[in-house]
Protein backbone atom coordinates (compact mmCIF):
# COMPACT_ATOMS: atom_id res chain seq x y z
CA UNK A 1 0.00 0.00 0.00
CA UNK A 2 1.72 3.57 -1.09
CA UNK A 3 0.75 6.14 0.84
CA UNK A 4 -0.46 9.31 -0.43
CA UNK A 5 2.26 12.45 -0.01
CA UNK A 6 0.64 14.51 1.72
CA UNK A 7 -1.19 13.86 5.37
CA UNK A 8 -4.86 13.74 6.94
CA UNK A 9 -6.04 16.23 9.22
CA UNK A 10 -4.25 15.94 12.89
CA UNK A 11 -7.10 17.00 14.84
CA UNK A 12 -8.04 13.95 16.21
CA UNK A 13 -4.42 13.94 17.70
CA UNK A 14 -4.24 17.49 18.91
CA UNK A 15 -7.48 17.19 20.90
CA UNK A 16 -5.80 14.75 23.10
CA UNK A 17 -3.46 17.39 24.49
CA UNK A 18 -4.80 18.63 27.84
CA UNK A 19 -3.40 21.50 29.85
CA UNK A 20 -3.89 20.78 33.81
CA UNK A 21 -2.07 24.01 35.16
CA UNK A 22 -3.73 23.86 38.53
CA UNK A 23 -2.03 20.44 39.45
CA UNK A 24 0.83 21.23 36.62
CA UNK A 25 0.84 18.35 34.27
CA UNK A 26 0.33 18.29 30.84
CA UNK A 27 -1.49 15.50 29.15
CA UNK A 28 -1.47 13.65 25.93
CA UNK A 29 -4.34 11.34 26.10
CA UNK A 30 -3.30 9.09 29.10
CA UNK A 31 -0.05 9.96 28.86
CA UNK A 32 2.11 12.61 31.00
CA UNK A 33 3.75 14.73 28.82
CA UNK A 34 6.68 17.44 29.23
CA UNK A 35 7.32 21.09 28.08
CA UNK A 36 10.62 21.98 28.40
CA UNK A 37 13.21 24.42 26.87
CA UNK A 38 14.93 22.73 23.70
CA UNK A 39 18.21 23.87 24.87
CA UNK A 40 18.00 21.15 27.72
CA UNK A 41 18.44 18.38 25.15
CA UNK A 42 21.83 20.12 23.47
CA UNK A 43 22.96 20.40 27.30
CA UNK A 44 22.10 16.50 27.72
CA UNK A 45 23.75 15.39 24.69
CA UNK A 46 26.81 17.42 25.55
CA UNK A 47 26.89 15.87 28.86
CA UNK A 48 26.47 12.54 27.24
CA UNK A 49 29.53 12.71 24.97
CA UNK A 50 31.53 14.11 27.36
CA UNK A 51 30.64 11.47 29.84
CA UNK A 52 30.36 7.85 27.98
CA UNK A 53 31.28 9.18 24.55
CA UNK A 54 29.77 10.22 21.00
CA UNK A 55 28.94 6.84 20.05
CA UNK A 56 27.54 5.76 23.03
CA UNK A 57 25.38 8.89 23.61
CA UNK A 58 23.92 8.39 20.25
CA UNK A 59 23.10 4.83 20.76
CA UNK A 60 21.27 5.67 24.14
CA UNK A 61 19.28 8.98 22.96
CA UNK A 62 18.38 6.77 19.84
CA UNK A 63 17.29 3.64 22.08
CA UNK A 64 15.48 6.71 23.90
CA UNK A 65 13.33 7.99 21.14
CA UNK A 66 12.76 4.30 20.18
CA UNK A 67 10.60 4.07 23.02
CA UNK A 68 9.14 7.41 22.84
CA UNK A 69 7.94 6.32 19.13
CA UNK A 70 6.88 3.24 20.38
CA UNK A 71 4.53 4.85 23.29
CA UNK A 72 2.80 7.14 20.40
CA UNK A 73 2.43 4.06 18.23
CA UNK A 74 0.29 2.57 20.71
CA UNK A 75 -1.81 5.65 21.50
CA UNK A 76 -2.10 5.81 17.78
CA UNK A 77 -3.65 2.48 17.82
CA UNK A 78 -6.37 3.22 20.04
CA UNK A 79 -6.73 6.47 18.24
CA UNK A 80 -7.48 5.47 14.72
CA UNK A 81 -7.51 1.51 14.96
CA UNK A 82 -7.75 0.62 11.22
CA UNK A 83 -3.95 -0.01 11.42
CA UNK A 84 -3.74 -1.26 7.85
CA UNK A 85 -5.04 2.52 6.59
CA UNK A 86 -2.02 5.23 5.67
CA UNK A 87 -3.79 7.43 7.51
CA UNK A 88 -3.11 5.43 10.85
CA UNK A 89 0.93 5.17 9.89
CA UNK A 90 0.52 9.19 9.47
CA UNK A 91 -0.06 9.56 13.08
CA UNK A 92 3.77 9.10 13.47
CA UNK A 93 5.19 11.96 11.30
CA UNK A 94 2.02 13.66 12.96
CA UNK A 95 2.78 13.27 16.62
CA UNK A 96 6.32 14.35 16.09
CA UNK A 97 5.04 17.89 14.48
CA UNK A 98 2.38 18.05 17.13
CA UNK A 99 5.34 17.57 19.76
CA UNK A 100 8.13 20.41 18.11
CA UNK A 101 10.05 17.92 17.45
CA UNK A 102 10.66 17.90 13.55
CA UNK A 103 8.26 19.19 9.95
CA UNK A 104 7.77 16.10 8.38
CA UNK A 105 7.45 15.50 4.61
CA UNK A 106 6.49 12.12 3.30
CA UNK A 107 8.67 11.26 -0.19
CA UNK A 108 7.76 7.71 -0.57
CA UNK A 109 5.91 5.26 1.72
CA UNK A 110 5.32 1.54 0.72
CA UNK A 111 3.87 -1.03 3.20
CA UNK A 112 2.14 -4.13 3.15
CA UNK A 113 1.29 -5.38 6.78
CA UNK A 114 0.09 -9.13 5.47
CA UNK A 115 3.41 -9.47 3.59
CA UNK A 116 5.67 -7.64 6.56
CA UNK A 117 7.11 -5.51 3.57
CA UNK A 118 7.82 -2.06 4.54
CA UNK A 119 10.00 1.01 2.47
CA UNK A 120 9.67 4.74 3.44
CA UNK A 121 11.36 7.65 2.94
CA UNK A 122 10.66 11.31 4.50
CA UNK A 123 12.39 14.71 4.59
CA UNK A 124 12.71 16.64 7.73
CA UNK A 125 12.60 20.20 7.93
CA UNK A 126 13.81 21.83 11.02
CA UNK A 127 14.33 18.93 12.85
CA UNK A 128 15.03 19.62 16.57
CA UNK A 129 18.40 17.86 17.42
CA UNK A 130 19.91 19.42 14.02
CA UNK A 131 18.96 22.67 14.61
CA UNK A 132 20.03 22.46 18.53
CA UNK A 133 23.69 21.47 16.98
CA UNK A 134 24.05 24.57 14.45
CA UNK A 135 22.28 27.25 16.89
CA UNK A 136 25.19 25.94 19.53
CA UNK A 137 28.23 26.67 16.62
CA UNK A 138 28.56 23.04 17.12
CA UNK A 139 29.77 20.75 13.61
CA UNK A 140 29.67 17.35 12.79
CA UNK A 141 30.20 14.94 9.68
CA UNK A 142 27.98 12.38 11.35
CA UNK A 143 23.64 12.44 11.27
CA UNK A 144 22.89 14.35 14.04
CA UNK A 145 18.89 13.14 14.89
CA UNK A 146 19.60 9.98 16.56
CA UNK A 147 16.82 10.57 18.86
CA UNK A 148 14.44 11.30 15.75
CA UNK A 149 15.81 8.14 13.70
CA UNK A 150 14.95 6.13 17.02
CA UNK A 151 11.59 7.76 17.71
CA UNK A 152 10.95 6.53 13.53
CA UNK A 153 12.42 3.01 14.09
CA UNK A 154 10.16 2.84 17.18
CA UNK A 155 6.69 4.17 15.87
CA UNK A 156 7.54 1.76 12.60
CA UNK A 157 8.50 -1.24 14.52
CA UNK A 158 5.19 -0.77 16.62
CA UNK A 159 3.28 -0.67 13.71
CA UNK A 160 4.09 -3.24 11.34
CA UNK A 161 4.87 -5.85 13.86
CA UNK A 162 8.11 -6.21 12.64
CA UNK A 163 11.47 -4.61 13.00
CA UNK A 164 11.48 -1.33 11.08
CA UNK A 165 14.99 0.81 10.92
CA UNK A 166 15.50 4.13 9.87
CA UNK A 167 18.91 5.54 8.93
CA UNK A 168 19.07 9.26 8.10
CA UNK A 169 21.11 9.57 4.93
CA UNK A 170 21.64 13.06 5.00
CA UNK A 171 20.88 15.84 7.73
CA UNK A 172 21.24 19.57 8.07
CA UNK A 173 23.86 19.28 10.88
CA UNK A 174 26.10 18.17 7.92
CA UNK A 175 24.97 21.17 5.73
CA UNK A 176 22.43 19.09 3.66
CA UNK A 177 19.20 21.23 2.88
CA UNK A 178 17.38 18.93 4.40
CA UNK A 179 17.11 15.83 5.98
CA UNK A 180 16.50 12.58 4.62
CA UNK A 181 15.69 9.37 6.19
CA UNK A 182 15.12 6.02 5.13
CA UNK A 183 13.29 3.36 6.42
CA UNK A 184 13.33 -0.51 5.90
CA UNK A 185 13.32 -3.66 8.06
CA UNK A 186 16.65 -4.41 9.73
CA UNK A 187 17.65 -7.61 7.42
CA UNK A 188 17.61 -5.44 4.28
CA UNK A 189 20.40 -3.49 5.86
CA UNK A 190 24.38 -4.17 5.59
CA UNK A 191 24.06 -4.66 9.45
CA UNK A 192 20.98 -6.73 10.06
CA UNK A 193 21.49 -6.86 14.17
CA UNK A 194 21.97 -2.98 14.28
CA UNK A 195 18.31 -2.53 16.09
CA UNK A 196 19.24 -5.00 18.21
CA UNK A 197 22.11 -3.42 19.53
CA UNK A 198 21.04 -0.17 19.35
CA UNK A 199 18.24 -1.87 21.75
CA UNK A 200 20.68 -3.93 24.25
CA UNK A 201 22.44 -2.04 27.10
CA UNK A 202 25.46 -1.55 26.72
CA UNK A 203 28.02 -2.86 29.58
CA UNK A 204 28.25 0.31 30.70
CA UNK A 205 24.58 0.91 31.52
CA UNK A 206 24.53 -2.57 33.24
CA UNK A 207 27.88 -1.94 35.10
CA UNK A 208 25.53 0.95 36.42
CA UNK A 209 22.67 -1.10 36.89
CA UNK A 210 24.57 -3.59 38.86
CA UNK A 211 25.80 -1.46 41.25
CA UNK A 212 22.07 0.52 41.59
CA UNK A 213 20.82 -2.86 42.64
CA UNK A 214 23.11 -3.54 44.79
CA UNK A 215 22.87 -0.29 46.30
CA UNK A 216 19.23 -0.88 46.34
CA UNK A 217 19.41 -4.16 48.28
CA UNK A 218 21.78 -2.77 51.01
CA UNK A 219 19.27 0.16 51.62
CA UNK A 220 16.51 -2.48 51.94
CA UNK A 221 18.26 -4.54 54.33
CA UNK A 222 18.26 -1.59 56.91
CA UNK A 223 14.60 -1.97 56.40
CA UNK A 224 13.68 -5.79 55.69
CA UNK A 225 15.22 -8.95 54.70
CA UNK A 226 14.90 -10.43 51.40
CA UNK A 227 12.28 -13.11 51.88
CA UNK A 228 10.96 -15.68 49.44
CA UNK A 229 8.09 -15.36 50.29
CA UNK A 230 5.89 -13.30 47.63
CA UNK A 231 3.70 -11.19 49.67
CA UNK A 232 5.61 -10.28 52.02
CA UNK A 233 7.87 -8.81 49.23
CA UNK A 234 4.29 -7.07 48.10
CA UNK A 235 3.46 -5.51 51.57
CA UNK A 236 7.24 -4.29 52.25
CA UNK A 237 7.72 -2.66 48.74
CA UNK A 238 7.67 0.91 49.76
CA UNK A 239 9.26 3.62 51.75
CA UNK A 240 6.32 5.07 53.04
CA UNK A 241 6.61 6.89 56.62
CA UNK A 242 3.73 4.67 57.74
CA UNK A 243 5.20 1.61 56.24
CA UNK A 244 8.43 1.67 58.14
CA UNK A 245 6.79 2.50 61.28
CA UNK A 246 5.00 -0.36 61.56
CA UNK A 247 7.94 -2.04 60.02
CA UNK A 248 10.48 -0.82 62.83
CA UNK A 249 7.93 -1.89 65.15
CA UNK A 250 7.09 -5.58 63.96
CA UNK A 251 11.33 -6.04 64.13
CA UNK A 252 11.02 -5.33 67.60
CA UNK A 253 8.60 -7.70 68.50
CA UNK A 254 10.17 -10.19 66.81
CA UNK A 255 13.40 -10.41 69.30
CA UNK A 256 10.68 -11.10 71.88
CA UNK A 257 7.79 -13.79 72.81
CA UNK A 258 5.24 -10.78 73.16
CA UNK A 259 1.63 -10.93 72.25
CA UNK A 260 1.60 -8.91 69.14
CA UNK A 261 -1.90 -7.05 67.96
CA UNK A 262 -2.25 -5.76 64.89
CA UNK A 263 -4.52 -3.27 63.67
CA UNK A 264 -5.65 -2.56 60.54
CA UNK A 265 -8.48 -2.15 57.71
CA UNK A 266 -10.13 -5.59 55.52
CA UNK A 267 -6.72 -6.47 52.39
CA UNK A 268 -4.03 -4.60 54.29
CA UNK A 269 -2.23 -8.12 54.71
CA UNK A 270 -2.72 -8.86 58.29
CA UNK A 271 -1.97 -12.23 57.71
CA UNK A 272 1.26 -11.00 55.82
CA UNK A 273 2.37 -9.06 58.66
CA UNK A 274 2.09 -12.08 60.90
CA UNK A 275 4.09 -14.58 58.97
CA UNK A 276 6.40 -12.43 58.37
CA UNK A 277 6.78 -11.87 62.30
CA UNK A 278 6.83 -15.51 62.67
CA UNK A 279 9.66 -15.71 60.53
CA UNK A 280 12.03 -13.02 62.04
CA UNK A 281 10.79 -14.65 65.53
CA UNK A 282 12.86 -17.18 67.56
CA UNK A 283 9.66 -19.56 66.28
CA UNK A 284 10.67 -19.42 63.36
CA UNK A 285 11.51 -23.16 63.20
CA UNK A 286 7.82 -23.90 64.29
CA UNK A 287 4.59 -23.97 63.20
CA UNK A 288 2.96 -21.32 61.87
CA UNK A 289 -0.95 -22.02 62.22
CA UNK A 290 -3.56 -19.38 61.15
CA UNK A 291 -7.15 -19.15 62.10
CA UNK A 292 -9.73 -16.99 60.50
CA UNK A 293 -12.36 -16.61 63.39
CA UNK A 294 -15.06 -15.00 61.04
CA UNK A 295 -15.23 -18.70 59.00
CA UNK A 296 -16.06 -20.93 61.56
CA UNK A 297 -19.42 -21.37 63.17
CA UNK A 298 -20.00 -19.89 66.56
CA UNK A 299 -20.77 -23.82 67.65
CA UNK A 300 -17.58 -25.23 66.37
CA UNK A 301 -14.69 -22.39 67.51
CA UNK A 302 -14.33 -23.89 70.68
CA UNK A 303 -13.63 -27.45 68.88
CA UNK A 304 -11.46 -26.17 66.31
CA UNK A 305 -9.17 -23.96 68.76
CA UNK A 306 -8.79 -26.19 71.28
CA UNK A 307 -9.50 -29.47 70.29
CA UNK A 308 -12.33 -32.08 70.79
CA UNK A 309 -12.37 -35.92 72.42
CA UNK A 310 -14.06 -38.65 70.76
CA UNK A 311 -18.07 -38.57 71.81
CA UNK A 312 -17.93 -34.96 73.23
CA UNK A 313 -20.67 -34.51 70.53
CA UNK A 314 -23.06 -35.73 68.14
CA UNK A 315 -20.18 -35.97 64.91
CA UNK A 316 -17.47 -36.34 67.15
CA UNK A 317 -16.36 -40.09 65.84
CA UNK A 318 -12.75 -39.04 66.65
CA UNK A 319 -10.33 -37.28 68.98
CA UNK A 320 -8.21 -34.59 67.44
CA UNK A 321 -6.15 -31.69 68.50
CA UNK A 322 -7.19 -27.88 67.94
CA UNK A 323 -5.58 -25.27 66.54
CA UNK A 324 -3.58 -24.42 69.85
CA UNK A 325 -2.19 -28.10 69.79
CA UNK A 326 -1.34 -27.56 66.51
CA UNK A 327 0.90 -24.28 66.72
CA UNK A 328 2.55 -26.21 69.76
CA UNK A 329 6.05 -24.58 69.91
CA UNK A 330 5.22 -21.90 67.11
CA UNK A 331 2.74 -19.23 66.29
CA UNK A 332 -0.98 -18.78 66.36
CA UNK A 333 -2.56 -16.20 64.49
CA UNK A 334 -5.94 -15.42 65.43
CA UNK A 335 -7.52 -13.03 62.70
CA UNK A 336 -10.89 -11.30 63.43
CA UNK A 337 -10.63 -12.16 67.00
CA UNK A 338 -13.17 -10.10 67.86
CA UNK A 339 -15.70 -12.62 66.33
CA UNK A 340 -14.96 -15.44 69.30
CA UNK A 341 -17.84 -16.45 71.00
CA UNK A 342 -17.80 -15.38 75.18
CA UNK A 343 -16.85 -19.14 75.71
CA UNK A 344 -14.01 -19.17 73.33
CA UNK A 345 -12.90 -15.91 74.76
CA UNK A 346 -12.88 -17.19 77.99
CA UNK A 347 -10.87 -20.61 77.24
CA UNK A 348 -8.53 -17.95 75.05
CA UNK A 349 -7.93 -15.90 78.32
CA UNK A 350 -6.88 -18.97 80.18
CA UNK A 351 -4.39 -20.08 77.56
CA UNK A 352 -3.02 -16.48 77.55
CA UNK A 353 -2.56 -16.28 81.34
CA UNK A 354 -1.56 -20.00 82.07
CA UNK A 355 -0.42 -21.85 78.69
CA UNK A 356 -2.93 -24.72 79.41
CA UNK A 357 -6.26 -25.60 77.96
CA UNK A 358 -8.99 -28.05 77.94
CA UNK A 359 -10.32 -30.07 74.78
CA UNK A 360 -14.18 -29.70 74.11
CA UNK A 361 -15.49 -32.84 75.92
CA UNK A 362 -12.06 -34.06 77.74
CA UNK A 363 -11.08 -33.98 81.29
CA UNK A 364 -7.37 -33.72 80.68
CA UNK A 365 -5.54 -30.55 80.63
CA UNK A 366 -2.77 -29.86 78.32
CA UNK A 367 -0.18 -27.43 78.33
CA UNK A 368 0.52 -25.48 75.25
CA UNK A 369 3.73 -23.16 74.40
CA UNK A 370 2.78 -20.76 71.65
CA UNK A 371 2.94 -17.68 70.74
CA UNK A 372 -0.29 -15.55 70.03
CA UNK A 373 -0.39 -12.30 67.11
CA UNK A 374 -4.06 -11.54 66.66
CA UNK A 375 -5.56 -8.99 64.17
CA UNK A 376 -9.02 -7.36 63.65
CA UNK A 377 -10.23 -5.01 61.48
CA UNK A 378 -12.90 -3.78 64.48
CA UNK A 379 -10.91 -1.39 66.98
CA UNK A 380 -11.05 -3.23 69.86
CA UNK A 381 -12.14 -0.84 72.95
CA UNK A 382 -15.06 -0.21 70.99
CA UNK A 383 -15.50 -4.11 70.61
CA UNK A 384 -15.28 -4.11 74.60
CA UNK A 385 -17.59 -1.05 75.25
CA UNK A 386 -20.63 -2.88 72.57
CA UNK A 387 -20.22 -5.39 74.94
CA UNK A 388 -18.57 -7.67 72.16
CA UNK A 389 -15.53 -8.52 73.85
CA UNK A 390 -13.94 -8.77 77.20
CA UNK A 391 -11.72 -6.19 78.94
CA UNK A 392 -9.31 -8.30 80.38
CA UNK A 393 -9.08 -10.27 77.57
CA UNK A 394 -8.14 -6.86 75.44
CA UNK A 395 -5.73 -5.84 78.34
CA UNK A 396 -4.02 -9.69 77.40
CA UNK A 397 -4.00 -9.27 73.59
CA UNK A 398 -3.15 -5.34 73.32
CA UNK A 399 0.02 -5.39 74.73
CA UNK A 400 1.88 -4.81 71.38
CA UNK A 401 0.00 -3.14 69.09
CA UNK A 402 0.76 -2.75 65.66
CA UNK A 403 -0.98 -0.18 62.72
CA UNK A 404 -0.74 -1.17 59.92
CA UNK A 405 -1.23 1.71 57.38
CA UNK A 406 -4.21 1.57 54.75
CA UNK A 407 -2.89 1.73 51.05
CA UNK A 408 -4.66 6.00 51.28
CA UNK A 409 -2.13 6.69 53.92
CA UNK A 410 0.87 4.71 51.43
CA UNK A 411 0.29 6.23 48.47
CA UNK A 412 3.84 6.71 47.92
CA UNK A 413 4.03 2.97 47.62
CA UNK A 414 1.50 2.21 44.89
CA UNK A 415 3.79 2.34 42.02
CA UNK A 416 6.05 -0.33 43.46
CA UNK A 417 3.14 -2.48 44.28
CA UNK A 418 1.68 -2.16 41.08
CA UNK A 419 4.83 -3.16 39.09
CA UNK A 420 4.80 -6.09 41.31
CA UNK A 421 1.58 -7.25 40.32
CA UNK A 422 1.83 -6.38 36.37
CA UNK A 423 4.73 -9.42 36.83
CA UNK A 424 2.82 -11.23 38.44
CA UNK A 425 0.14 -11.54 35.98
CA UNK A 426 2.09 -11.08 32.87
CA UNK A 427 3.71 -14.37 33.91
CA UNK A 428 0.30 -16.09 35.36
CA UNK A 429 -1.55 -14.89 32.01
CA UNK A 430 1.51 -15.05 29.76
CA UNK A 431 0.73 -11.26 27.78
CA UNK A 432 3.50 -9.05 27.09
CA UNK A 433 2.00 -5.46 28.77
CA UNK A 434 4.30 -2.69 28.61
CA UNK A 435 2.63 -0.99 31.91
CA UNK A 436 0.49 1.53 33.12
CA UNK A 437 -0.51 4.88 31.21
CA UNK A 438 0.36 7.59 33.50
CA UNK A 439 -3.25 9.02 33.79
CA UNK A 440 -4.42 5.32 34.94
CA UNK A 441 -2.03 5.61 37.59
CA UNK A 442 -2.66 8.92 38.70
CA UNK A 443 -6.32 7.45 38.98
CA UNK A 444 -4.58 4.52 40.98
CA UNK A 445 -3.05 6.95 43.30
CA UNK A 446 -6.10 9.54 43.91
CA UNK A 447 -8.45 6.57 44.73
CA UNK A 448 -9.18 5.89 48.26
CA UNK A 449 -8.64 1.90 48.42
CA UNK A 450 -11.18 0.77 50.62
CA UNK A 451 -10.15 -2.98 49.89
CA UNK A 452 -6.57 -1.73 49.96
CA UNK A 453 -3.35 -3.73 48.54
CA UNK A 454 -6.37 -6.91 47.90
CA UNK A 455 -8.28 -4.63 45.69
CA UNK A 456 -5.15 -3.24 43.91
CA UNK A 457 -4.06 -6.43 43.50
CA UNK A 458 -7.42 -7.43 41.53
CA UNK A 459 -7.74 -4.24 39.79
CA UNK A 460 -4.35 -4.87 37.88
CA UNK A 461 -4.95 -8.72 37.35
CA UNK A 462 -8.35 -6.99 35.72
CA UNK A 463 -6.36 -4.61 33.39
CA UNK A 464 -3.84 -7.29 32.49
CA UNK A 465 -6.88 -9.08 31.15
CA UNK A 466 -8.75 -6.47 29.35
CA UNK A 467 -5.70 -5.14 28.10
CA UNK A 468 -3.86 -6.47 24.52
CA UNK A 469 -0.26 -7.90 24.38
CA UNK A 470 2.65 -5.33 23.89
CA UNK A 471 -0.08 -2.37 25.49
CA UNK A 472 -0.23 -0.42 28.61
CA UNK A 473 -3.05 -0.61 31.03
CA UNK A 474 -5.31 2.84 30.49
CA UNK A 475 -7.49 4.51 31.88
CA UNK A 476 -10.78 2.38 30.78
CA UNK A 477 -9.24 -0.83 31.55
CA UNK A 478 -9.66 0.75 35.53
CA UNK A 479 -12.22 3.10 35.38
CA UNK A 480 -15.56 0.28 36.37
CA UNK A 481 -14.02 0.11 39.96
CA UNK A 482 -12.22 3.12 40.67
CA UNK A 483 -15.65 4.66 39.95
CA UNK A 484 -17.80 5.89 36.64
CA UNK A 485 -15.21 6.03 34.08
CA UNK A 486 -16.73 9.39 33.15
CA UNK A 487 -16.47 10.39 36.86
CA UNK A 488 -12.75 9.58 36.90
CA UNK A 489 -11.75 11.12 33.19
CA UNK A 490 -12.90 14.10 34.69
CA UNK A 491 -11.64 14.26 37.96
CA UNK A 492 -8.30 13.08 36.29
CA UNK A 493 -8.12 14.36 33.15
CA UNK A 494 -9.91 17.71 33.32
CA UNK A 495 -9.73 18.59 36.93
CA UNK A 496 -9.92 22.52 36.98
CA UNK A 497 -9.26 24.28 33.42
CA UNK A 498 -8.73 21.60 30.90
CA UNK A 499 -6.81 22.49 28.04
CA UNK A 500 -8.87 25.73 27.29
CA UNK A 501 -7.32 27.68 29.74
CA UNK A 502 -9.17 29.36 33.12
CA UNK A 503 -12.89 30.61 32.35
CA UNK A 504 -11.90 34.07 32.46
CA UNK A 505 -9.83 33.38 29.66
CA UNK A 506 -13.33 31.97 27.43
CA UNK A 507 -14.57 35.07 28.74
CA UNK A 508 -11.99 37.19 27.06
CA UNK A 509 -12.22 35.19 23.72
CA UNK A 510 -13.30 36.71 20.15
CA UNK A 511 -16.96 35.46 20.15
CA UNK A 512 -17.40 33.19 16.52
CA UNK A 513 -20.17 34.58 14.44
CA UNK A 514 -21.36 31.39 13.82
CA UNK A 515 -22.02 30.17 17.29
CA UNK A 516 -23.03 33.74 17.85
CA UNK A 517 -25.92 33.53 15.55
CA UNK A 518 -26.97 29.39 16.93
CA UNK A 519 -27.56 31.20 20.39
CA UNK A 520 -29.04 34.21 19.40
CA UNK A 521 -31.79 31.81 17.50
CA UNK A 522 -32.96 29.67 20.93
CA UNK A 523 -29.75 27.70 19.99
CA UNK A 524 -30.18 23.73 22.44
CA UNK A 525 -26.68 22.21 22.53
CA UNK A 526 -27.94 18.28 22.78
CA UNK A 527 -30.09 19.00 19.43
CA UNK A 528 -27.24 20.46 17.58
CA UNK A 529 -24.49 17.22 18.99
CA UNK A 530 -27.15 15.14 17.97
CA UNK A 531 -27.37 15.97 14.45
CA UNK A 532 -23.39 16.92 13.68
CA UNK A 533 -22.86 13.27 15.25
CA UNK A 534 -25.31 11.65 13.13
CA UNK A 535 -24.06 13.75 10.19
CA UNK A 536 -20.45 12.75 10.45
CA UNK A 537 -21.52 8.91 11.00
CA UNK A 538 -23.76 9.82 7.95
CA UNK A 539 -20.81 11.08 5.79
CA UNK A 540 -18.65 8.18 7.38
CA UNK A 541 -20.99 5.72 6.21
CA UNK A 542 -21.52 4.45 9.66
CA UNK A 543 -17.96 3.90 10.11
CA UNK A 544 -16.95 4.93 13.72
CA UNK A 545 -13.42 5.78 13.48
CA UNK A 546 -13.87 7.79 10.31
CA UNK A 547 -16.31 9.92 12.03
CA UNK A 548 -14.29 10.30 15.33
CA UNK A 549 -11.59 11.83 12.82
CA UNK A 550 -13.97 14.01 10.93
CA UNK A 551 -15.09 15.36 14.37
CA UNK A 552 -11.38 15.56 15.81
CA UNK A 553 -12.33 12.78 18.46
CA UNK A 554 -10.78 9.94 19.26
CA UNK A 555 -12.45 7.12 18.72
CA UNK A 556 -13.00 6.11 22.04
CA UNK A 557 -14.52 9.35 22.55
CA UNK A 558 -16.50 9.36 19.55
CA UNK A 559 -17.95 5.59 20.89
CA UNK A 560 -19.42 7.35 24.40
CA UNK A 561 -21.10 9.84 22.74
CA UNK A 562 -23.05 7.73 20.51
CA UNK A 563 -23.96 5.61 23.64
CA UNK A 564 -25.14 8.53 25.48
CA UNK A 565 -26.92 9.55 22.64
CA UNK A 566 -28.48 6.11 22.16
CA UNK A 567 -29.18 5.87 26.12
CA UNK A 568 -31.29 9.42 25.70
CA UNK A 569 -33.04 8.64 23.16
CA UNK A 570 -34.19 5.17 24.25
CA UNK A 571 -35.35 7.13 27.98
CA UNK A 572 -37.46 9.86 25.91
CA UNK A 573 -40.80 9.03 25.80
Amino acid sequence: MTASPKFPTSRDLVNQIRFDTDRGKVWMQETRMLLVHSCLFQNLRDELVATIGAQRASTLLMRLGFHSGWRDAELARKLRPELSTPDAFAAGPQFAMIQGMVHVEPVRIEFDLEAGSFYGELLWDGAFEADLLLASGGSTTKPACAFLTGYSSGFTTFYMGRQILFHEVECQACGAQRCRIIGRPTEEWDDPDELNRILQSESLAEELFTLQEQLNQAQASNHAHAYADEAIKVNFAGTSPALLAAWRLLKKAAKNDITVFLKGETGVGKEVFARTLYQQSQRAQGPFVTVNCACIPPDLIESELFGVEKGAFTGAHASRPGKFERANGGTLFLDEVTELTPRAQAALLRVLQEGELDRVGGTETKKVDVRIIAASNEDLATAVANGKFRVDLLYRLNVFPVSIPALRERREDIPLLVNHFLRKFKSKYGKTITGITDKALQALMEHDWPGNIRELENLVERGIILTESNQRIDLDSLAPILGTSRDVALRVEQRGDGHLGKSSEHAQAVPDKLCETLLNEGFAFEDFEKKLLSTAMHKAQGNVSQAARLLGLSRGQMAYRLEKLEKTDAETP
